[in-house]
């Protein structure tokens, strides 16, 4: 990869970052894919150096930096070898607390924020429904107040990390669809404690195909009762808040990516290099230099992309003359790109090890299952190419 771009910030964050994840080879990571055991280790060995906080407040114990230091830093995790799961066993407490930095209250932050970057908590987000999929506003989960608590009922499902937070971020409806003036209104957002012991609430796991690392789940509540005080900034707008951790998601998924598809293409490249046949590197045969060759230039297109978009989503949040349409038009081209670009790096690695590069032990296998996360995940390719055809090119909404 070409660092010339990067700010010397950034560099920092890569090689620090880099230097903690050198202790979790790739053997660790073939063994947690297998065992489907949560990465703690690394977990600890990011939050003992303060990296968990690196996009939230210095006077809470956070770095101060932002979400293109942030992309930087998952991409290095993911680059490392840990991919997609060693990425996603830190990613909802980067990008779903930086609703809860921004629309908190102060003693609410100080409640809820410093034990997050300290490590001592995990975090997950909750917000999708089996139902309701990518119709965020149709969100059916109740929360309903009586006195002093809210009474949450209702189910979630793909909510990663569930198993061992503590904590969740959720998003929930006070108000009933069939009440609401817009759409937009009647859902608010929550940082609860995730009580697997208390009453109302049931977890299931998911069995799946890549990322085994960091489980997934089905999450049921009923009656699920929450403090008053958990409600994060004003009832009935909570999906306004939730947008503004939804386009740093975006961005932190493409930096995920962009390192798992450059894993993939070193191992690959490599494996070109070294294996001989006919009495020559297979990599000087074209039918195999020319496809590595464009895996890389589709990654480096991404990762401009990718930094682009997170340079301006850090440059919304202190300029409010940056449209927020085009830090949205930029976050989901990332996504959408470095996805595509990571998909086609693991395939080819995949292809270009042959028959080793369906082997467990030579890694790529692990690669390629666990990159169509970013195809999917949390928008898929369809929708953001609907976005972008409305709002960047004008066309009529086509859903």
């Amino acid at each position: 990869m070409d660092t010339t771009t990067f700010t010397d910030t950034q560099l920092q964050v890569k090689e620090s970052v880099s230097k903690i994840c050198s202790n979790f080879p790739d053997s660790y990571w073939a063994a947690r894919d297998q065992d489907e055991m949560y990465p703690h280790e690394l977990h600890a060995a990011l939050a003992k150096d303060g990296w968990i906080g690196i996009a939230l407040p210095e006077d809470l114990g956070g770095a101060g930096l932002g979400i293109s230091e942030a992309t930087m830093m998952l991409q290095t995790v993911s680059q490392s070898g840990a991919g997609i799961a060693g990425a996603q066993s830190i990613h909802a407490n980067v990008y779903a607390t930086q609703p809860v930095a921004k629309f908190a209250t102060r003693e609410q932050r100080e409640r809820m924020l410093p034990r997050l970057i300290s490590g001592e908590w995990k975090a997950c987000f909750a917000v999708t429904e089996p139902n309701t999929g990518l119709e965020t506003l149709k969100l059916r989960t109740r929360a309903v107040r009586d006195g002093d608590v809210y009474k949450i009922s209702g189910q979630k499902i793909w909510i990663s990390s569930a198993q061992v937070a503590s904590k969740c971020i959720l998003l929930a409806r006070t108000t009933p669809l069939e009440e609401v003036k817009k759409p937009s209104e009647g859902l608010s957002l929550f940082f609860v404690d995730l009580d697997k012991e208390a009453p109302g609430l049931e977890l299931r796991k998911i069995r799946k195909m890549g990322g085994k690392a960091v489980d997934a789940n089905e999450v049921f509540f009923d009656d699920y009762c929450v403090p008053v005080n958990t409600l994060i900034g004003q009832e009935g707008q909570g999906f306004k808040i939730v947008l503004h951790g939804m386009n740093a998601e975006r961005c932190l998924l493409a930096g995920e990516a962009l390192g798992l598809g450059y894993a993939a293409l070193e191992k690959a490249a490599k494996y070109a290099r070294e294996r001989i046949v006919f009495g020559r590197p297979i990599g000087q045969n074209q039918g195999i230099q020319h496809p590595l060759a464009m895996a890389y230039m589709n990654l480096e297109a991404a990762k401009l992309t990718t930094y682009n978009a997170a340079r301006l989503y850090d440059a919304s949040g202190v300029d409010s003359e940056v449209p927020m349409q085009s830090v949205g038009i930029a976050c989901n081209s990332a996504k959408f790109l470095a996805a595509e670009a990571a998909f086609v790096a693991c395939e080819r690695a995949v292809l270009t090890l042959g028959g080793l590069g369906y082997a467990a032990e030579y890694h790529v296998e692990r690669y390629l299952r666990e990159c169509l996360v970013p195809r999917i995940a949390p928008v898929s390719r369809e929708m953001i190419m609907n976005y972008i055809g409305e709002k960047a090119l004008g066309l009529p909404k086509s859903y």
